[in-house]
């Protein structure tokens, strides 16, 4: 069984930064063991596998503005193809304050229960360097949270002016190691929850974010009225070809 096999690196239009996901495109439903396989074999955070559900569905439709509609295990997820970049249409989720904890690094906890994302902010004294360097032991958060509250961990920062270099909103990092991921690349789920919180507190609808891992990615924001978010991020083709399966 020959099926076509991408690599592309989203929220972001350069090659090897981003999140790199694999795109694995089908015609007939596999069994969920040859689904894992691949998934192991391409060694990513991401593998998607998408299959037509209806004959008319078109995988090269490149119209702008063009909506496409994947129905995955969370839901239906909507994407739009824009002339800068793919949307995605997101719920938006709240965090509550939570009591602080840690040292003077933090200056506020919240939480999403929706999500079961912890977001941990650091004090407005830190920047971007910072976030960058700070070390993160997933071990330690394995062993400190057992009991399935929390799923993911957010840190975050605010944004700097922009001078010499481009203004960002605000930074952050997320760990999930309670799914098997130290550290995640960039993560979409996550800025359902950002978006929230930074947007109350800065007082803005349209957001312009960045996520600092070692590949790094930046994210367009928009609150939308109806209570959901539109995050936009560009994509870069690093790999086509077919899999041997």
């Amino acid at each position: 069984m020959k099926l076509p096999i991408f690599i592309a690196d989203a929220f972001t239009t350069k090659a090897f930064r981003g999140n790199p996901a694999a795109v694995c495109l089908l015609e007939n439903k596999l069994d969920e063991d040859l689904h894992q396989k691949i998934a192991k074999e391409m060694n990513l955070s991401e593998t998607a596998f998408i299959r037509k559900l209806h004959p008319n569905d078109n995988f090269t439709q490149k119209n702008v503005n063009s909506t496409l509609t994947f129905v995955t295990m969370s839901g239906e997820l909507k994407a739009r193809k824009e002339e800068d970049g793919i949307v995605l249409d997101l719920p938006l989720y709240p965090a509550h304050p939570q009591t602080a904890i840690g040292d003077t690094l933090v200056q506020d906890v919240c939480y999403s229960p929706d999500t079961k994302k912890l977001l941990v902010r650091l004090s407005d004294t830190y920047n971007r360097s910072f976030l960058e360097s700070l070390t993160v032991n997933t071990e330690n958060l394995l062993q400190v949270e057992t009991t399935g509250k929390v799923k993911g961990l957010i840190l975050t920062l605010k944004g700097e002016p922009g001078g010499q270099t481009q203004a960002f909103d605000f930074y952050s990092r997320y760990f999930a190691p309670w799914y098997g991921v130290a550290e995640d690349p960039v993560t979409g789920s996550a800025h359902t929850v950002l978006s929230s919180y930074w947007s109350e507190q800065l007082g803005k609808k349209d957001l312009h974010a960045f996520q600092c891992s070692n590949r790094g990615g930046e994210l367009i924001i928009s609150l939308r009225s109806d209570g959901r978010v539109d995050i936009k991020g560009g994509t870069a083709l690093v790999l086509e070809g077919t899999l041997m399966a």
